[in-house]
């Protein structure tokens, strides 16, 4: 597989998509695209805010979206109600076209409770398994802690973490379903295998850039700093 037919689009809600949305400004989320030029298809990371927009942004690249990828059940990336605020999400998706609605197998209950779609729309995965579209294969890794099923996306040298790992500091575990002690292991065991040249892509703009290599991430996040899980209990634990 070339990296001339490996489609991967980074969206910034509040501007490249909800642009008019002043929630989607405030909680800059990214959602992306991943597919196959070749063959015209992609799946949607995380399509909430403006699903419209989302579509409207594949049909212009003449792609058409054959699968949903949920890193975690909140509603800024899957949709729902945040804090009484109505997010369009994978509901407003599947109005439009009957795909897949890959989570982890852990997160399920969870992402029906927060989108009220059915546990039948879902695609449930364990660790490792890998979705295809077209060409171009998409490995889930489970990496819990700030919620149960959160997942990251390896493809083609990137990882789209979600909210597990961002450039400066990590996912919240005080939220509902949030662990401290998993969000250290998957940050320091399940990530490790990922090298350092591997591009990092978070699901929130909490930095100046929108992506960095792991290993620029592991030199300056301070959640890497941390050495042992003591350390990172004193710190995360509640």
């Amino acid at each position: 597989m070339s990296d001339d037919r490996l489609y991967f689009r980074q969206l910034l809600s509040g501007r490249d998509f909800a642009a008019d949305d002043p929630v989607a400004a405030q909680m800059v989320n990214f959602s992306y695209a991943i597919g196959d030029r070749t063959e015209g298809v992609a799946v949607v990371v995380d399509p909430a805010y403006d699903v419209t927009g989302l579509f409207d942004l594949l049909d212009q690249d003449d792609m058409r979206c054959v699968g949903v990828l949920a890193t975690h059940y909140h509603p800024d990336h899957v949709g729902g109600s945040l804090m009484g605020y109505p997010i369009q999400g994978v509901a407003e998706v599947l109005e439009r076209v009957s795909v897949p609605v890959h989570v982890q197998r852990a997160e399920a209950p969870w992402v029906v409770r927060a989108t009220e779609i059915s546990e039948g729309d879902l695609a449930q995965h364990d660790s490792g398994d890998v979705v295809k579209v077209g060409d171009i294969d998409i490995e889930l890794v489970h990496t819990p802690g700030h919620t149960p099923g959160s997942q990251c996306f390896a493809v083609a040298g990137r990882l789209v973490s979600g909210d597990t790992l961002f450039l400066d500091g990590c996912g919240r575990t005080d939220l509902p379903g949030g662990d401290p002690e998993q969000m250290y292991e998957s940050l320091t065991t399940r990530l490790a295998r990922f090298g350092d040249d591997t591009l990092l892509y978070p699901g929130h703009l909490y930095s100046p850039e929108p992506s960095a290599t792991m290993g620029e991430t592991r030199r300056r996040n301070y959640v890497f700093r941390l050495k042992t899980p003591e350390q990172w209990l004193t710190m995360f634990g509640s």
